[in-house]
């Protein structure tokens, strides 16, 4: 019994700090990863550049930063343009998706990864994410719901106090 009540005080804890599956990643792997794309640039050799910024761009929309990840989305827009392989795009999009999560796009993101779930059905990464995004539209729902009712009742307790005060007088 004492199982089954921990258990349920761990998944309401888990539901309102916000515990998902998707790294984070720290300033360190991404200065890292900008000191590799300058010398990827340097170097001239075009596909450890490309390969460089993939990684770049994964550390970026992993950041707890808002303006990293931000970057990272406007990286990997800009480069979505010029994806040649299939799997190359799927990878993208992909990371578009965590990057719209991260920044509370969760529409934006589901559409993204329904598009990656579409090229590979059984790509379990996105299958996740996609579980992922459809939990914090729940619990947003949920708490908008909370916030709603409370908002309601605390309403209707002041008019009738206010209707409990009005019929004293007469």
């Amino acid at each position: 019994m004492d199982a089954k009540i921990a258990q349920f005080f761990d998944s309401v804890g888990s539901f309102f700090s916000g515990n998902d599956k998707i790294p984070w990643c720290d300033g360190d792997v991404i200065a890292g990863c900008e000191r590799e794309v300058r010398e990827a640039t340097d170097a001239g050799s075009e596909d450890l550049q490309k390969e460089c910024l993939m990684r770049l761009s994964w550390a970026l929309v992993h950041s707890r930063q808002t303006e990293d990840v931000q970057r990272g989305i406007d990286m990997l827009e800009a480069s979505l343009e010029n994806s040649a392989a299939p799997l190359e795009e799927r990878e993208k999009l992909y990371l578009l998706a965590v990057g719209c999560y991260r920044i509370g796009d969760y529409s934006k993101s589901r559409q993204l990864v329904d598009r990656c779930i579409e090229m590979q059905a059984d790509w379990r990464q996105a299958l996740v994410l996609k579980k992922t995004i459809e939990d914090q539209i729940t619990k947003d729902g949920v708490i908008g719901i909370g916030i709603t009712a409370t908002a309601f009742g605390a309403v209707g307790l002041i008019a009738g106090g206010i209707i409990a005060a009005m019929s004293r007088k007469k």
